[in-house]
């Protein structure tokens, strides 16, 4: 199939950006890396009138440390992940991740704000940005608004995002102190959805025997990216070690809301939270306490 007809518009400013999003409103679509919106064009899940092409606006494309926050501009790849020193340097959840996300093609031109702002249920990098308590900026007319990630997926491909709003970059929180994370997944094959997708991150005091921050989030087994809230309460205030680990892992398998499907029945997949968690705890803490 092929889309329906549609006007195509190439701001260089995000101020020309955000300007054409404020006319059309929710005629309009953003188009940055594409690997989203334009398969869904091509069935005719999606119609848009007109696409708002930011690949030449400048500035969006890099990943800079400012303010104790690792910034991931809209239009940062998967790929420029992989390769990134800095975020192999000051966030481990992220770096573990980059590789998983679907093939060598969406890697090399898909973008990380962009599945973020997607909200695909299926997504690896929301559990990333949930684990890691990370913040989404969004730019209007009227200014940037910070928008805490776990506000910001209200449902299956739904935000809070209005029309006239630009996704600007996202925020991570660096390592207040001795910190790690990581990032485990499994498919069925190369490039497949997540069958189910743990992010964990854990920040240690300055003696690295009590948990200060704990990040739990899970991909593939509910109607959203799942945030494992009480997991997270487990950990905090407590030693790190296997029985506390063990507690967190029940409880992150306990909030998974997985269904019977292709990948696998529900048991199964709650199953494997369960161990995902107990072993991306544990890698989390190597990290922590090199």
């Amino acid at each position: 199939m092929i889309p329906p007809p549609f006007e195509y518009l190439r701001p260089t400013t995000i101020k020309e950006a955000v300007a054409m999003l404020q006319q059309h409103g929710d005629a309009a679509k953003i188009l940055s890396g594409g690997q989203s919106l334009i398969p869904m064009m091509k069935l005719r899940f999606a119609f848009p009138e007109m696409l708002v092409d930011v690949n030449r606006v400048a500035g969006l494309d890099s990943i800079d440390e400012a303010a104790g926050q690792l910034r991931v501009g809209a239009l940062v790849r998967h790929n420029d992940v992989v390769a990134s020193d800095v975020v192999a340097r000051a966030n481990h959840t992220m770096a573990a991740a980059a590789p998983w996300i679907s093939d060598p093609l969406v890697r090399n031109l898909g973008t990380v704000c962009g599945s973020i702002a997607h909200a695909d249920p299926l997504g690896d990098w929301a559990s990333v940005m949930l684990a890691c308590g990370a913040d989404v900026v969004a730019r209007s007319t009227t200014g940037d608004r910070v928008i805490p990630m776990s506000d910001f997926i209200t449902g299956p491909f739904t935000t809070v995002l209005e029309p006239t709003e630009l996704v600007t970059e996202v925020r991570v929180p660096k390592y207040a102190g001795r910190g790690g994370g990581t990032y485990l997944k499994l498919e069925r094959k190369v490039g497949d959805y997540a069958t189910v997708g743990v992010a964990t991150h854990l920040d240690l005091d300055d003696g690295g025997g009590t948990i200060t921050n704990a990040g739990i989030a899970l991909t593939s087994v509910g109607p959203n990216n799942i945030k494992a809230v009480e997991a997270e309460q487990a950990l905090v205030d407590h030693a790190p070690g296997d029985a506390v680990f063990a507690e967190a892992a029940e409880l992150a398998a306990r909030a998974a809301e997985p269904k019977d499907d292709v990948r696998g029945s529900a048991e199964y997949k709650r199953n494997v939270v369960r161990v995902f968690t107990r072993r991306a705890l544990t890698t989390a803490l190597e990290h922590a306490q090199p």
